[in-house]
C-alpha cells in the first residue's frame, strides 16, 4: 500500500479490526519511510450479476440506482436512513446469493416491493403504481384491498 503522504511503496500494518458493520477490515498502517500513519479498509470485491431488463437488454447492477428508486418511493415519508440502508443491503445480498451471472430485473423489483411493504405502505403503493404500470384508480384500489387482505390473514 502506497503512503498517501510521501508516496513510498512500503508500509506495515500496525493494527487490524473488523469495521462496525463487519463487512470490511480496518487496518492502521505506518509508512516505513516517513513514519506517518494512515487507515485503509479492505472489503471483498464481489462481481454482481447483470440485470436482464423487460426489453431483454442487460445492464450492470447499480446499488446507487436501487437506492435512488427506494428513496423516490419513500420521499417525504417517516423512514430512517438506517432502515433504507438496511433494505438496500438486504436486497444486494439477495442478488449476490443467487450466484447467477444474470438476474431478471423483475425479481429485483419484487424484492424492492417486499422491502417497501415492510418499511412503509404508502411508499409500497407508490412504487407498485410505477412498477406495475397502474392505469387507473381502480388498480390502486385493488392493490390496497390486496394489502388489507394480506394483513387480515396475518392478524388471525
Amino acid at each position: 500500500m502506497r503512503c498517501p503522504y510521501c508516496g513510498a511503496a512500503d508500509s506495515k500494518v500496525v493494527d487490524s479490526r473488523l469495521s462496525a458493520e463487519g463487512d470490511a477490515i480496518r487496518r492502521r498502517r505506518m509508512c516505513v519511510i516517513c513514519n506517518e500513519r494512515f487507515t485503509t479498509y479492505e472489503t471483498a470485491e464481489l462481481s454482481l450479476p447483470r440485470l436482464v431488463k423487460r426489453d431483454a437488454s442487460r445492464e450492470a447492477f447499480d446499488e446507487q440506482k436501487l437506492r435512488a428508486g427506494i428513496m423516490r418511493a419513500l420521499e417525504k415519508r417517516p423512514v430512517s436512513t438506517d432502515a433504507i440502508d438496511h433494505a438496500v443491503k438486504q436486497i444486494t445480498r439477495k442478488i449476490w446469493a443467487t450466484g447467477e451471472r444474470e438476474i431478471d430485473s423483475r425479481l429485483v423489483g419484487d424484492w424492492v416491493m417486499d422491502a417497501l411493504r415492510e418499511l412503509d405502505e404508502v411508499a409500497y403503493v407508490r412504487f407498485a403504481s410505477v412498477y406495475r404500470s397502474f392505469q387507473d384508480v381502480n388498480a390502486f384500489r385493488e392493490e390496497i384491498e390486496r394489502m388489507e387482505n394480506q394483513q387480515d390473514g396475518k392478524d388471525q
